[in-house]
């Protein structure tokens, strides 16, 4: 017959050996996204495709990142404020925004393994911040919620009553793609970085359309018929009319545009500095890049981007009207384009 004491302690024996097999196993997903894991500002899924890059990421590194709708803007604003004690780890923000954040003190440098497949005037010399893709900036129309009524073809179409209502753009006051709009607008009609009287102008005399004016990406809006005409990039448009099959386009104006680079910097002081770096690696690696040419984007290295992506994209011919921002003389210009937009025009 057993002996019931030594029955207790192999039970015990047992239940030992087990609890230690169990701290050897594998951690599940779960445990290992709370202990891998990176906060990325300004990384919202419906823009850019961030949504597939944020799984992506996460596959491929083990890092979880969470989504975050802010801004360009409001990211800035929240590193500043959490200077002191950093939320964020990384950030992802329009390219006349990474020189700011830079004299903000928010950025630390850090050159990822393809620092020298970036071409110079995409980085910061010292690695604060590094272009990842950029976009064209133009119209995205949904043709079926106009009703009828033309296609627009240029910036001074939309002034024309007809599309009254119809006409929306991000708020320059904060949003990137807002103060883009209006570098574009006013480079076209004969302005300069140091002159915006044309753009000025011209969002004055588009108040009489009664634009809608959202500050955060506006995707869904078009896709839906919500707002038929916005001004943004061509990789929202070129989404829309490839991928969601919805009955979109896209229109470079006739009077010319500008392309942006969007860019990433690693955070000050950041809480997963590492998981922050290992994000960084990964949007400019081969296959990251090639995941933001598949999403309608221009990678910043041009390899990554596919002939079957490419002819995506309307003739070279339609982006010879197109021209570089320059993101430094827009980074200076940026408190003059909010500051005039808000008391001028709203």
């Amino acid at each position: 017959m057993n002996n019931p004491t030594n029955s207790t302690l192999t039970r015990r024996q047992v239940l030992a050996s087990a609890a230690a097999l169990g701290a050897m196993a594998p951690l599940p997903f779960n445990a290992l996204a709370q202990s891998a894991r990176a906060l990325c500002y300004n990384c919202p899924p419906e823009w850019a495709d961030w949504g597939g890059m944020l799984r992506l990421i996460g596959q491929r590194t083990g890092v979880a990142v969470p989504p975050d709708n802010k801004n360009s803007g409001q990211s800035l604003a929240a590193l500043i404020a959490e200077k002191g004690n950093p939320v964020a780890d990384v950030t992802y923000l329009g390219g006349q925004f990474g020189p700011q954040a830079r004299d903000a003190g928010v950025l630390a440098p850090f050159k990822p393994a393809r620092w020298n497949d970036i071409p110079a005037g995409f980085k910061d010399p010292e690695g604060f911040w590094f272009t990842i893709h950029s976009g064209t900036l133009g119209l995205f129309v949904n043709t079926a919620a106009l009703r009828g009524k033309p296609v627009p073809k240029s910036w001074k179409d939309l002034t024309n009553p007809q599309y009254k209502g119809m006409v929306g753009y991000l708020n320059p006051a904060s949003a990137a793609v807002g103060q883009v709009g209006v570098v574009a607008v006013n480079l076209a009609m004969g302005g300069n970085y140091e002159n915006f009287d044309p753009a000025i102008n011209f969002f004055k005399d588009l108040q009489a359309n009664q634009p809608v004016v959202p500050t955060q990406t506006s995707y869904a809006r078009v896709i839906s018929g919500e707002i038929p005409i916005l001004l943004d990039y061509d990789f929202n448009a070129y989404r829309g009319q490839h991928t969601d099959k919805a009955p979109v386009q896209f229109v470079i104006p006739q009077e010319g545009t500008v392309s942006l680079p969007y860019i990433m910097g690693l955070v000050a002081k950041g809480p997963n500095a590492d998981n922050g770096r290992k994000v960084l690696d990964f949007v400019l690696s081969d296959e990251g890049q090639r995941h933001w040419a598949a999403a309608y984007l221009r990678p910043v290295i041009a390899s990554a981007m596919t002939a079957e992506s490419r002819a995506k994209f309307l003739p070279d011919s339609d982006y010879a009207r197109s021209r570089p921002v320059d993101v430094f003389r827009l980074a200076g210009a940026a408190k003059t384009i909010a500051t005039r937009y808000q008391k001028e025009v709203v």
